[in-house]
């Protein structure tokens, strides 16, 4: 019998997608992680709302940026940050083109 579950939950396939892709759109992540696009938005929107992302509007566009400093939200490993959650998927956490990456709260992917 084929398990269905997975050890990435929607929220951390989004959030990883968000980081690789700054400029991904809510329908091109729900067709890659196999959620509808109306869950993808409201992925979009918990993980906003607990400022791991944010967003600016350009155009038509968001293009979107992790805060790869916050912190995991379970009470048992509070003490982890997002970006190494990130590196065991291998998405990037921190932009080279910045000059001073450890002084950035956020970071483009």
């Amino acid at each position: 019998m084929e398990e269905k579950w997975t050890f990435i939950t929607n929220h951390g396939l989004v959030l990883s997608h968000i980081a690789q892709n700054p400029k991904i759109t809510a329908r091109e992540i729900a067709l890659t992680v196999g959620i509808t696009e109306r869950t993808t938005h409201k992925i979009i929107t918990d993980l906003e709302q607990s400022n791991y992302i944010s967003k600016t509007r350009i155009g038509r566009r968001n293009i979107y940026e992790v805060n790869f400093r916050n912190h995991l939200r379970h009470h048992s490993k509070k003490d982890i940050e997002v970006s190494t959650i990130l590196q065991a998927l291998n998405v990037s956490g921190e932009s080279s083109d910045s000059s001073d990456s450890n002084d950035s709260k956020y970071a483009s992917a």
